[in-house]
């Protein structure tokens, strides 16, 4: 293994054992932590890296340096706006990437996996599916390339985006001061972006900052009154990490087989995550 690629690999394992002592902790508070969700999630990272060093940039590298031959401008990054931008930019298209993820299907394929551990941990947050390359979710992040940001950097800042929702994934933490709670995104924040119940779905989308949120009108603070109900709508129980990575498509596919016309069939695979061709609709009810 070269130095580089251990250097990844570090603070993955630090995450993993971080996770971990969160159980620990949990138990010994009398809670009922769900270790074979831990141990899928481990499953889903291993799996999830296999598969990267395989395809290696997938979809969204192509389009991605696909767009960066094409920029309008090229920024070399010695400026402090540039930085700020970048922040402020990368923000900007993580809320709509995310909020994408939500609401077409075709996204919600790999990041439905993100959402079906049934417990709310820190185990959950690197929970990433195994398809993200091939769902091309990070094209989203192509207009700050065109506007010249380099590719290297604009996926640095994502990372940077991921590796700071790691510590939101708890219920160990509750609301911190005001201030705090109007501008960033916080383990109270983002419990209600992962709860299912109804009252709860589709909001909080933000990564660092939950400003665009309150400028979109997607913000949604917890009521006293409704405690978040953590997985899926459907929840998934099993504990299989290829039945976690892959029971999203499974489902497509079979509305796919259903579908009747092109407009079913383009619903199906881009229209909300909740859409069922007529056919489909019959069969559940």
């Amino acid at each position: 293994m070269d130095f580089s690629r251990s250097l990844l690999l570090f603070p993955g394992l630090l995450l993993v054992l971080i996770a971990a002592i969160e159980g620990w902790v949990l138990v010994r508070r009398g809670s009922d932590y769900d270790w074979k969700g831990y141990w899928a999630s481990l499953g889903d990272v291993l799996g999830r890296g296999a598969l990267n060093l395989a395809i290696q940039g997938g979809l969204t590298g192509v389009l991605l340096y696909g767009i960066w031959n094409l920029r309008a401008a090229t920024l070399d990054m010695d400026q402090w706006w540039h930085w700020v931008s970048l922040f402020v930019g990368q923000e900007f298209c993580y809320y709509w990437m995310h909020r994408a993820d939500h609401r077409i299907r075709w996204f919600w394929l790999n990041h439905s996996v993100h959402h079906s551990s049934n417990q709310y941990n820190l185990s959950a947050a690197y929970r990433l599916g195994w398809t993200g390359k091939l769902t091309g979710a990070a094209v989203f992040f192509g207009p700050l390339v065109w506007l010249g940001f380099p590719v290297p950097y604009v996926v640095g800042a994502l990372s940077v985006n991921l590796l700071y929702q790691f510590w939101l994934h708890t219920e160990l933490i509750g609301k911190l001061p005001r201030p705090i709670e109007f501008l960033f995104n916080t383990p109270a924040h983002h419990r209600v972006h992962h709860a299912s119940n109804p009252e709860y779905l589709d909001c909080n989308y933000g990564g660092v900052l939950i400003l665009f949120d309150r400028l979109f009108g997607t913000f949604r603070g917890q009521r006293v009154d409704e405690p978040p109900r953590y997985g899926l709508v459907e929840p998934l129980r099993s504990y299989n990490p290829l039945r976690i990575a892959s029971h999203a498509w499974v489902g497509m596919f079979h509305d796919l087989r259903l579908a009747r016309g092109w407009r079913e069939t383009w619903l199906t695979v881009f229209g909300p995550p909740e859409y069922k061709p007529t056919a489909a609709k019959k069969l559940h009810i």
